[in-house]
């Protein structure tokens, strides 16, 4: 299991930066071999549910998460969205937290532990890297997305 942070200013209003963020579906189109399908209906809160399938063919997997806080961004305060990772071959959480940065800009800091159950300790180092990575790309990817 990893721990990791990734951390992004954009040139966006709190709002717009947060639903660039939260809108799952958005997700597949940033993440290569990824779709995201929502299996509880609009709008996001506690308790809606999404999967993301990742892979190809024998090799692909469900990656299930739950919302477990819903805190939009107010005018006072930060918004935050924790996910609980219920799938059988991944495990952990995820928070979005998106909070105002300088100059009128948002700051993201996308927080996550993340587990894949059978792989041994031994490779850690190697999904940390490959988490830091994918999900940095992806975070950069959404906030660019209109």
């Amino acid at each position: 299991m990893v721990n990791f942070l990734v951390q992004r200013t954009a040139p966006l209003p709190l709002d717009e930066a947060w639903r660039r963020l939260t809108e799952w579906s958005r997700h597949g189109e940033v993440v290569p071999l990824t779709r995201v399908t929502v299996t509880t209906p609009p709008p996001t809160r506690e308790g809606t549910v999404f999967v993301a399938r990742s892979g190809l063919g024998p090799l692909a997997f469900d990656d299930r998460m739950e919302v477990t806080v819903w805190q939009p961004p107010t005018d006072d305060a930060p918004g935050l969205c924790r996910l609980e990772k219920r799938g059988r071959v991944v495990t952990g959480w995820a928070e979005i937290e998106v909070r105002p940065g300088p100059g009128g800009r948002s700051r993201v800091v996308w927080r996550e532990e993340l587990g894949v159950r059978l792989l041994p300790g031994l490779f850690d180092p190697l999904l940390l890297r490959a988490a830091r990575y994918v999900f940095g790309r992806a975070a950069n990817r959404l906030l660019r997305m209109p």
